[in-house]
């Protein structure tokens, strides 16, 4: 089967985060699949690129995605697959796309590197042995206490995304359903206003020490050995 389709991780906000290896990747690609034009199309002016963009999005329908493989097989093409930010695949409809391709035979690679999940990670300091990461939590209370409730008493530590204005909900459902335990925001990962803000479920910082905007991620700790729930140790796990 002809064709080949190439998952490409592109900066969260810092384009020295761009490997060369990605950066050859999009360039010899005769078309790019992105989430948002518009966005993609500020790295292409950046770049110095012109390739043509097909839209791969949560309202794409799978008769244009298979109209956009039909596309790659019939003129043996090479698809770079991008997100807005980060690794495609990882909370991002692009998932979809490269499904789709596995099951036609097209050949499917990837070029590593920024990722919001792995960067949270290793910045909040917290022991993340195994972690769990849930995307976005349901809005409404309900639902997002149900989604966390099966991480109670789990040692895993979770990523999450979340809107900056809602982070106050989440942490409210969070020490309901686990109880306290440390916690941090990740705000503006890689960019000039990055900031990692640390605290304790349900203590998170006021809007002037953590300011309600920009792209977040939270990661909140997995519970510890020998620790109940209205007594948080020190206890390493």
């Amino acid at each position: 089967m002809a064709g080949r389709l190439v998952l490409v991780a592109t900066p969260l906000g810092n384009l020295g985060d761009l490997s060369p290896r990605a950066r050859a990747a999009m360039e010899e690609a005769d078309r790019w699949f992105v989430e948002d034009t518009r966005v993609t199309g500020r790295l292409q002016a950046v770049l110095g690129v012109k390739k043509p963009m097909r839209v791969v999005n949560e309202h794409t329908p799978d008769a244009r995605l298979f109209g956009y493989l039909d596309e790659l097989v019939a003129q043996d093409g090479y698809g770079a697959l991008l997100t807005d930010a980060g690794t495609p695949g990882i909370s991002d409809p692009g998932a979809r796309l490269t499904d789709l391709a596995y099951d036609r035979g097209i050949e499917v690679d990837a070029i590593p590197g920024p990722s919001a999940v792995a960067d949270a990670l290793a910045l909040c300091g917290f022991y993340a042995q195994r972690f769990a990461f849930l995307g976005f939590l349901p809005r409404k209370p309900g639902p997002m206490r149900a989604m966390l409730a099966p991480f109670a008493d789990s040692p895993m530590t979770l990523v999450l995304f979340e809107s900056p204005h809602r982070m106050e909900a989440l942490v409210a459902a969070a020490f309901d359903v686990l109880g306290e335990r440390r916690a941090a925001v990740c705000r503006e990962l890689t960019k000039v206003h990055q900031q990692v803000a640390r605290f304790r479920l349900p203590d998170i910082p006021g809007e002037a020490e953590l300011p309600r905007r920009g792209e977040v991620t939270v990661v909140i700790e997995g519970r510890r050995r020998g620790e109940d729930r209205n007594d948080y140790g020190d206890e390493e796990g």
